[in-house]
């Protein structure tokens, strides 16, 4: 491992590496206040680009990473980062991926499940399965035998054990107590009136409203990612639609745009965030009595609303931007029992016709 001392005093290192690709590279690297640093950065470089079981878990999650930039949107890679750095890496980091065997994922499982903090199912779902994709990546392309976190078992539930959400007569309840600022108002109607996401609600303009069709057009997600504001494409191609809305819906949009001082058509409609939307939602929900729920959960009652209005799962499936009706069906199946007993009622009155 060669380290040059420059002129300045400073040191530095350039070598020859294979990249975890194959391609073969040159790295240089200036700077160093020791010649042990220099050696010790071209020693981890090299680790991290050595296409085989012996590169540490950290190294492997640089590579992997690097890889996920190129498929993935800035929100989900962030989302993705803050997991890994905050529940996976604390654990393996130091660790050879060769070292890490059933047994060690179980253990970190254990510590996750009965950590003081509570993680709900989905979350611990949601974790591991982070760390099987990890271990997936490293199986392509490190030579690893097998994917330990797989041969593990996975760890919490999919779906979570029970849904929250409001009824009409609960949003009426609520409405009132955030109607006094105009921009929370029509926010809130658009959430329960139409199944919208934060993030596409947070992204739309007034040229998304066609107010002679009554229609709002979904094109585009907003998120906010190292403080800066992005607008992105939504989060599947199904989540590209048009939603029908009531008159006063539209109505309230309308009057609500009038009211922006220095307002494009182009510029998003409601320019907050969505620490807004939580805080409003708290101050509403103390103030009507009704139970807290999230943000997110609105879209939930927005669904509800629909099956308890008898409406197909197609139709609902559409109207949220689901990719498929199975979406649909998985998530609100549980809603259904009472629409059976009412099929087996009409079908009943038609053979005593």
């Amino acid at each position: 491992m060669p380290a040059y001392k420059n002129e300045r005093g400073s040191w530095n290192v350039k070598f020859y590496y294979t990249d975890w690709t194959g391609k073969r590279k040159q790295k240089k690297k200036e700077g160093f206040k020791t010649k042990k640093e220099a050696q010790a950065f071209e020693l981890d470089f090299l680790n991290k680009c050595e296409n085989s079981v012996d590169i540490t878990f950290r190294n492997l999650v640089a590579n992997y990473m690097e890889d996920c930039r190129v498929h993935l949107k800035p929100t989900t890679l962030a989302n993705k980062q803050f997991l890994i750095d905050t529940k996976i890496l604390p654990y393996f980091g130091d660790m050879r991926i060769c070292d890490i065997d059933i047994s060690t994922v179980r253990k970190w499982q254990n510590e996750l499940i009965s950590h003081e903090n509570g993680y709900s199912q989905t979350y611990l779902k949601t974790v591991h399965n982070q760390l099987s994709a990890i271990f997936n990546f490293a199986v392509k392309y490190y030579k690893l035998p097998s994917n330990p976190a797989a041969a593990c078992g996975s760890m919490g539930k999919k779906k979570a054990e029970g849904m929250q959400f409001w009824t009409k007569e609960e949003f009426d309840q609520f409405i009132p107590h955030v109607s006094d600022k105009p921009m929370s108002k029509v926010i809130f109607y658009l959430f329960f009136y139409s199944g919208i996401r934060e993030g596409e609600l947070l992204a739309l303009t007034l040229n998304d409203f066609d107010f002679d069709k009554n229609t709002v057009s979904i094109t585009k997600n907003y998120a906010r990612v190292n403080n800066q504001d992005i607008i992105q494409t939504p989060k599947t191609p199904k989540s590209k639609r048009t939603i029908t809305l009531p008159a006063e819906i539209m109505e309230m949009v309308k009057e609500y745009g009038g009211m922006l001082y220095d307002y494009k058509p182009t510029d998003r409609l409601f320019p907050t965030q969505k620490s807004f939307l939580t805080r409003e939602m708290a101050r509403g929900c103390k103030l009507s009595g009704v139970k807290k729920i999230r943000i997110h959960d609105l879209r939930h009652s927005h669904a509800s609303l629909l099956i308890e209005l008898g409406f197909a799962p197609l139709l609902i499936s559409e109207r949220l931007g689901h990719e498929n009706v199975e979406t649909t069906l998985n998530t609100y199946s549980h809603l259904y029992p009472n629409k059976h007993g009412e099929v087996a009622e009409i079908l009943s009155n038609l053979m005593r016709n």
